[in-house]
């Protein structure tokens, strides 16, 4: 006898985006359960062993900021923490941590087993239960059947996953685990069409066969930031542990030019679409033939573990190719490869079957989240699980669903690009996809979103208050700040050319000085004879320096917000019939009509539609 049972949510697959999934609908008060094929494999990284990067880590902080959990989790288990891109604006740091992935498994493993509203089980889904348009459950392979209002699918790189190297198939997910074989044609069935995307991983090396000696030495910064706002640099200082920098060279390069026929990339035996910024080392070669090298960062799986992740050298040649490859580089003539490196195929959607909260447009109750969507990398998908779990738990509590807009966070964008756009390779965050990046700053990101983590109910009202007292020092000392005066007398000409700042001619206020890139709040505190007698925390001060120094490019951006929010406010009809607007271009018309926009803003971004469209639109809706 078949086992039946009865949950409110569904989370199928254990990886970034289901573990946020499933943490965010228990902790919403829904029982649920959440699959997975191993459960060796909870919040894997199959890939590289870091959390955070270039927009990465905005989006990381973000998913803090709303109350989910991959920033806590690489705060216990970094082993290396940078800040990136220090010499420009702030609107472009990101905090980077390398993390001990096995480390990583383990805690997000005893966080989720340790809520009360959550089952962890280990088996496959193989098919979904539909009825009359809206999911009422699943199916695993063993024939058991689970009863759900809602179900989040967060299958990762698993459906139908296929690892080649070579001439090496092996019809497995990544590290030899389990694919899942049949809930495509489910899915399929279910009037959901699926595609074939395809990533890729490097070689790991035996750190004992390298030679550090001809290899830069990457160290961590000497201060430490915490990803969570939850956390104190004290809370989480460590030693850290070092990465390396090597190069490629030009007998590399040969090596891959003289054995490219036996790549599955060129050969055509790897038909899914491999991601454009993050490329094989064979794609750079043939595509980039200028370039003499090529950077290889060497980087520790974990602190317990030789095995070292070669970042930048991710290929699907053959082993033998593979060898003579690595031992081309400096440093690594005589490294042992612990695993090779190859290509993984996998089933995927196009996003734009999806509304803006995730739910899938075609079957009432189905949301979907992480590569399955057609992005890659475990911060987007962290982000998409965290999202699709919160718009399920409010379906089932008959509210609205949490969209967030470009001018929110970056999280916005994301899944905005994702459903609006239509994605022909794997997704990846960048800076530069963010209009409105100087408002989404990744040290902001609490104030950008910790209402709405409170709201929906993911930040207690301890953690609620403590950023309330936050937002208001930071307010009230910005305030204080412009009204604070120094005259044009000695002492203050005095200390102005003590820091080689021009001197002032009339009194300015202490906001005005600030501003200048060379003083800070820290550096007029002598100045500053009204300030109170209260030590601020580095994030407050942090702030207000960034505020005050940037306060006209901001106010300029916030206006452009203004008119974006605009267009996102005129609403298009659910049933509009895109063949009576008059004047549409075929293109339009298919296009409007397949991502189905939900405002004017939204069509205006379709690729295909043009502004002469959306004014056609508009002068149809009359609005």
């Amino acid at each position: 006898m078949n086992i039946e049972e009865t949950y409110d949510i569904v989370i199928v697959g254990a990886g970034h985006a289901g573990c946020e999934a499933a943490l965010a609908t228990a902790r919403m008060g829904m029982e649920t359960i959440m699959f997975t094929v191993s459960l060796d494999s909870v919040a894997l990284m199959p890939c590289n062993p870091n959390i955070g990067g270039s927009s990465k880590g905005h989006l990381v902080r973000e998913i803090d900021a709303l109350g989910g959990e991959m920033g806590k989790n690489i705060d216990k288990t970094f082993i290396q923490s940078k800040m990136l891109n220090v010499s420009k604006g702030p609107a472009v740091h990101s905090l980077r941590a390398q993390a001990d992935k096995y480390e990583y498994t383990k805690q997000m493993r005893m966080t989720l087993q340790a809520e009360p509203r959550l089952t962890l089980r280990q088996a496959e889904v193989t098919e979904l239960i539909v009825e009359d348009g809206k999911v009422t459950g699943v199916k695993t392979n063993s024939g058991a059947v689970y009863h759900a209002k809602a179900v989040v699918l967060c299958t990762g790189v698993y459906l139908k996953a296929m690892c080649i190297y070579g001439d090496t198939i092996t019809y497995t997910g990544p590290n030899g685990l389990m694919a899942a074989n049949h809930l495509s044609d489910s899915m399929t069935e279910s009037g959901i069409p699926v595609r074939r995307f395809k990533t890729g991983t490097p070689p790991r090396i035996d750190r004992n066969s390298i030679d550090f000696s001809k290899m830069s030495e990457q160290k961590g910064d000497d201060r430490i930031q915490p990803f969570s706002f939850t956390n104190k640099e004290e809370d989480i200082t460590r030693d850290q542990i070092s990465c390396w920098l090597t190069y490629t060279g030009e007998e590399t390069h040969n090596i891959i030019k003289e054995n490219i026929d036996r790549s599955p990339l060129f050969s055509g035996v790897i038909k899914g679409t491999g991601p454009r910024y993050c490329p094989s080392i064979e794609d750079k070669v043939m595509k980039f033939p200028d370039k003499d090298r090529h950077q290889l960062f060497i980087e520790p799986e974990g602190e317990y573990t030789s095995e070292m992740y070669l970042d930048g050298m991710s290929s699907s040649l053959p082993e033998d190719v593979q060898y003579k490859m690595v031992h081309s580089v400096p440093g690594l003539e005589n490294a042992k490869i612990v695993r090779p490196a190859y290509a993984i195929e996998y089933d995927c959607i196009s996003a734009t079957d999806l509304k803006p909260s995730l739910e899938f447009k075609a079957v009432a109750g189905l949301f979907s989240a992480g590569q399955i969507n057609g992005s890659s990398g475990y911060e987007e998908a962290g982000a998409q699980g965290l999202i699709a779990g919160i718009n399920a738990a409010r379906l089932l509590q008959g509210k609205d669903p949490i969209v967030l807009s470009r001018s929110d966070g970056y999280i916005g964008v994301l899944i905005d690009d994702l459903v609006t756009k239509e994605t022909f390779e794997p997704y990846r965050m960048m800076t530069s996809r963010a209009e409105y990046r100087l408002l989404l700053r990744q040290d902001n990101a609490d104030l950008r979103l910790t209402d709405i983590g409170h709201e929906v109910g993911l930040i207690d009202e301890e953690r609620y208050a403590k950023f309330c007292e936050k937002r208001n020092q930071i307010n009230s000392e910005i305030a204080r700040l412009k009204e604070a005066m120094v005259g044009a007398n000695k002492k203050t000409q005095e200390f102005l050319a003590s820091h080689d700042s021009s001197p002032i001619h009339t009194a300015v206020s202490i906001a005005d000085l600030i501003r200048r890139p060379e003083l800070s709040y820290e550096i007029v505190e002598d100045l500053d004879t009204e300030r109170p007698d209260l030590e601020l925390d580095r994030e407050v001060v942090e702030q207000i320096n960034i505020y005050l120094k940037y306060e006209g490019y901001i106010d300029r951006q916030q206006s452009q917000v203004e008119h974006f929010i605009k267009m996102e406010s005129k609403k298009i009809p659910a049933d509009i019939d895109y063949s009576k607007v008059k004047n549409l271009r075929i293109e339009a018309r298919q296009k409007l009509e397949k991502v189905r926009p939900e405002s004017i803003g939204q069509a205006s971004r379709i690729s295909g539609v043009s502004p002469a469209d959306v004014t056609m639109l508009m002068l149809y809706l009359n609005i």
